[in-house]
């Protein structure tokens, strides 16, 4: 079976991951997958360090502003369309 590697950046708000991703992607020609569970939520821009509009269209992002606020999205579906996004990626 052939593995490909996926990397991931973690840490807490504010310190640069945002950044990192972008360079990281352009360099590599890769798309970015957010985790933060407050992304994906539509209209919940204060507080959750989105990446800007500029920065999403620069580089191709996955799983923010996908729900509203009310709508219900468990980890259990993030992790089956994360999946399906990395094999189609």
């Amino acid at each position: 079976m052939n593995k490909k590697k996926v990397p991931i950046i973690v840490g807490p708000t504010a310190v640069g991951k945002t950044r990192l991703s972008l360079g990281i992607a352009e360099k590599i020609g890769a798309e970015i997958i957010s985790a933060d569970s407050r992304q994906i939520y539509r209209f919940m821009d204060i507080g959750t360090a989105k990446p800007s509009l500029a920065e999403r269209q620069l580089i191709p992002h996955h799983f923010i502003d996908i729900r509203n606020p009310d709508e219900e999205y468990s980890a259990g579906e993030f992790g089956k369309e994360a999946r399906r996004v990395i094999a189609d990626l």
